[in-house]
């Protein structure tokens, strides 16, 4: 993992001349991924939590709300499912690198465990597989 808030913030700034993100997706579900993605967006930009959280959050309005961030939240859902499953066997969508686990079907109810306690097993998205 990196070290800091101030790693990931530099890279962000030096990829967007100093601006932000316009997206950051929050995926972990930790309490630090979510406060550093709001650090991490542009004025007017976007959080997008996706994760799931077993924490409180601090949103620090003092900080987010004179930058315009708009923050949204929502479950998963299969609308998308479809055409997100053909973009990536079309290879048009690489998730690599959000996979840090993978588990044959067997292996679902480890699998599960390790998917619950990320602080712990370092999951960030799990596979399972025939």
């Amino acid at each position: 993992m990196l070290a800091g808030p101030e790693v990931p913030a530099n890279i962000v700034r030096a990829l967007t001349g100093g601006l932000g993100a316009d997206v950051a997706m929050e995926a972990v579900g930790t309490p630090h991924t979510f406060e550093l993605c709001a650090s991490l967006v542009r004025p007017g930009g976007r959080v997008a939590n996706i994760g799931v959280h077993g924490k409180p959050a601090t949103l620090h309005l003092e900080d987010l709300w004179i930058r315009n961030i708009t923050i949204t939240t929502g479950l998963v859902d299969t609308f998308s499912t479809p055409k997100l499953l053909d973009m990536i066997v079309a290879g048009r969508l690489d998730l690599g690198h959000m996979v840090t686990h993978r588990f044959r079907l067997d292996e679902f109810e480890h699998a599960y465990n390790v998917f619950a306690d990320p602080v712990h097993s370092g999951a960030l998205k799990v596979v399972l597989s025939r």
